[in-house]
C-alpha cells in the first residue's frame, strides 16, 4: 500500500495542464524521448504513456507465437478522471496506438496440404504456393476498436489485483495464400484481453499464472515514472474463428485455418504474456522537452 500511495502521489505531480496545440509531430528529448506520439494536442491528456513488450508469448488454440519484435502501446490518459479506477485512454497523436509489428508463427504452413475436397483451382493454388516456399506465416496484433476501448488501471498494476490493462484486439495472419484480410477476431467480435500483474483465475484446462508490476523508478522529480520488468498476463479469454482468409474463397479457407490454429478456442485454452517496461511522463514536461 505504501508503494501504491507513493506512486499515486508521484503521478499527481504530473498534473500540470498540457497546453492545447494543433496536432503535429513531436520531438521530445532526454528521458521523454519515447513519448513522440503522445496526443499532446488533446488538452485533457496530462500523462503520456509508452509501453514496450520485448518478451512473452501469445497462444491461441494450439498455436504459440513468441514475441520476437517489440510490441508497443502508446498514447496518453487523463489522470484527473479516476485516481484509483480505470483511466480514460487516448490514442497516439497520429493514430498509431499499437504499431503493426509482425511476429513469425513457428512452423507456418510447413507440411500442410490443401484438403482434397477443395475445388481443384483453389487446391492447386494453395499447393503451388507451398511448393514455391511461401510457407511462412506472420501474426500481427491490431486494436479491434477505438483507442477509447483501452482501459488502464495503475492502482491494480501496483497492488497486483484486478485488471491492469483491458483492450479488444484482433490478430492478422499474413501469408501470400491467405491474402490481406485474414484475421482471428474482428471489431465486432474481438479477442478481449484483461491483463493483470496479479494471478489469473482461468477456467480449465489452463492453470493460474502470475504477473508482476516490475520495479517502479522515477526521474525528473517524479515527472517521469517507469515500471521496469513488468509482466502482464491473461489466460482466461476466448478466441473466435478466422475470417476473411483466402479472399473470395474465405468460406472454404476460413475453416481450413481454424483447423490449423485450433479456433474457435474457448476461454481456458488461450494465453497472453507480455513482459517489458511501461513508461509514463507528464504531458507538460514532454512538451517542454522538445
Amino acid at each position: 500500500m505504501r508503494r501504491l500511495l507513493t506512486a499515486v502521489a508521484a503521478v499527481c505531480l504530473m498534473l500540470i495542464p498540457a497546453s492545447a496545440a494543433m496536432a503535429a509531430p513531436h520531438h521530445p528529448t532526454g528521458v521523454y524521448a519515447p513519448f513522440g506520439d503522445c496526443p499532446l494536442s488533446n488538452p485533457v491528456v496530462d500523462v503520456c504513456v509508452y509501453a514496450e513488450s520485448t518478451k512473452g508469448t501469445f497462444t491461441i488454440g494450439n498455436k504459440a507465437v513468441p514475441i520476437k519484435n517489440p510490441v508497443i502501446l502508446q498514447g496518453g490518459f487523463d489522470f484527473h478522471e479516476n485516481l484509483f479506477g480505470p483511466l480514460d485512454f487516448y490514442g497516439a497523436e497520429d493514430g498509431n496506438t499499437i504499431p503493426k509489428v509482425s511476429q513469425p508463427v513457428p512452423g507456418g504452413l510447413l507440411g500442410v496440404t490443401a484438403p482434397s475436397w477443395w475445388p481443384s483451382i483453389l487446391r492447386d493454388l494453395f499447393n503451388e504456393t507451398i511448393n514455391n516456399g511461401f510457407t511462412g506465416v506472420t501474426a500481427t496484433v491490431e486494436l479491434a476498436g477505438p483507442a477509447s476501448a483501452i482501459k488502464l488501471n495503475l492502482a491494480n498494476a501496483l497492488t497486483q489485483s484486478g485488471t491492469t490493462l483491458a483492450m479488444p484486439i484482433k490478430v492478422k495472419l499474413g501469408n501470400p495464400f491467405l491474402g490481406s484480410s485474414c484475421y482471428i477476431g474482428s471489431n465486432s467480435n474481438p479477442i478481449q484481453l484483461n491483463l493483470t500483474t496479479g494471478t489469473t483465475s482461468p477456467p480449465p484446462p489452463n492453470t493460474p499464472i502470475t504477473g508482476s508490476p516490475g520495479e517502479l523508478i522515477g526521474q525528473d522529480e517524479a515527472n517521469f515514472l517507469a515500471l521496469v520488468g513488468n509482466r502482464l498476463v491473461d489466460n482466461s479469454f476466448a478466441a473466435p474463428g478466422a475470417n476473411g482468409c483466402g479472399g473470395l474463397f474465405s468460406f472454404l479457407v476460413d475453416p481450413f485455418v481454424n483447423s490449423i490454429v485450433g479456433v474457435p478456442a474457448a476461454a481456458g485454452r488461450n494465453t497472453a504474456i507480455l513482459e517489458g517496461t511501461t513508461s509514463m511522463g507528464s504531458a507538460a514536461k514532454v512538451k517542454a522537452s522538445e
